[in-house]
């Protein structure tokens, strides 16, 4: 921890880009637009939540763009352009006329799948993977605490954003724009005052660059590899268990008798999620990282299995376990990705891991959701997380031999 510590430079940039961080999660706080915007703009709230989906696929999309644009512009400048987009989105947003003139129909929900799922989702993924990059370089050696600090200030977003996104929209319940001209504005002051900190250590003068040990894979050398698909389908089968249920928190509490805490659920969940961004890549700088990952991956497997029958306090904790380890893979894949490819084009390389966390968000809502029996529906999630637990196990075991053979 003493290395930690000492270096006060990196943890300078490390805690501006959690903070700024935070902000970027403003973005994941769609659910408590869903209803206001429903009802301001008169559109179906079926046709509103799809905007979760654009910014979730573009979020990914904005990973890969912005991991692959290192290679020609710094992490600062992608900061910057990637928040200042995001606040663009939502100032977009902030415009959306709720009538094109009078007596007309509302304006087409497709103008905030552009603007705010669209846009903000591209901008979001484009500074997200700058700062993470940004925090492994400073910290090569303790690479699962600076992940795990960054992407916590992320998942708590919706702790802290989610009630004064909703206070804002009580206020303006007769024009919803104002939330999110208000939003804009604050998120640009924040990149404003924040970009200029987030840095990698090359660029400063005399600064001792992060040890760039074994073979560093290009993206393109990296897709040809066993291991990379290993690594992305884990993820994919991982996270479909909270992507499954997330949507539907509210409702599942209210079935299975914890009415009364279903109001709380959402931030309940928020704060599971963000502890175990935290906590998964800190375990994983004690016990590796294949461990650490087939650790999570098992109890989400557990999980979903005790969610075909979890009633009352039981199914809290189920759900908060599943959101922990939820959070967790957003932590421990990026530290996973440099493992096993090399620090040095982590960016697009996470870029291209993060494509299996797309498939998993975009596939399987759809293709789950049609099994109408939860029990059926619980149990074929559990097999695909533990699934995931066995890719893992394999890639463990491709990793001892090729230490082996290099040793050799």
């Amino acid at each position: 921890m003493s290395t930690i510590t000492e270096n006060k430079q990196g943890l300078k940039v490390l805690f501006a880009g959690a903070f700024l961080q935070l902000f970027l999660g403003i973005i994941y706080v769609w659910s408590v637009f869903k209803s206001p915007v429903s009802s301001f703009y008169g559109w179906a709230p079926a046709d509103v939540g799809l905007t979760a989906s654009f910014m979730l696929c573009f979020f990914v999309i904005g990973i890969l763009a912005g991991g692959k644009a290192q290679t020609k512009f710094s992490v600062r400048a992608l900061v910057f352009a990637g928040g200042i987009m995001v606040a663009l989105g939502m100032l977009a947003t902030a415009f959306i006329p709720q009538k094109i003139s009078s007596g007309a129909p509302a304006a087409s929900v497709y103008l905030i799948y552009l603007f705010y799922g669209i846009i903000g989702g591209f901008g979001v993924g484009v500074a997200y993977n700058a700062i993470i990059t940004a925090a492994q370089k400073w910290f090569p050696k303790n690479r699962g605490f600076a992940t795990g600090v960054a992407v916590c200030a992320f998942g708590l977003s919706t702790v802290i954003f989610a009630p004064l996104v909703t206070k804002l929209n009580n206020i303006f319940a007769a024009n919803i724009n104002y939330t999110f001209f208000i939003l804009s504005g604050v998120f640009a002051a924040a990149v404003l005052i924040l970009f200029s900190f987030i840095k990698t250590p090359e660029q400063i003068p005399n600064a001792a660059a992060p040890a760039l040990k074994g073979r560093q894979y290009t993206t393109l050398e990296m897709i040809r590899t066993p291991r990379f698909y290993l690594i992305a389908l884990s993820l994919m089968f991982g996270t479909s268990v909270f992507f499954i249920i997330n949507p539907d928190l509210i409702d599942l509490a209210k079935n299975r008798g914890m009415e009364s805490f279903a109001t709380y659920l959402v931030m309940f969940v928020g704060i599971a999620n963000a502890l175990g961004r935290l906590g998964a890549p800190l375990m994983s700088d004690k016990i590796g990282r294949e461990g650490a990952d087939i650790i999570i991956l098992a109890v989400t497997a557990l999980g979903a299995f005790g969610l075909c029958f979890a009633q009352g306090a039981l199914l809290l904790v189920i759900i908060a376990f599943v959101a922990f380890c939820y959070g967790g893979y957003s932590g421990l894949y990026p530290v996973l990705t440099s493992e096993n490819f090399g620090m040095k084009n982590i960016g697009s390389n996470y870029g291209a891991v993060m494509i299996g966390f797309m498939l998993s968000a975009l596939l399987f809502p759809v293709v789950i959701n049609r099994i109408d029996n939860q029990i059926t529906k619980f149990m074929i999630l559990g097999i695909l997380a533990a699934a995931g637990a066995v890719l893992i196990i394999i890639l463990k075991a491709v990793n001892s031999k090729r230490e082996k053979d290099s040793s050799e």
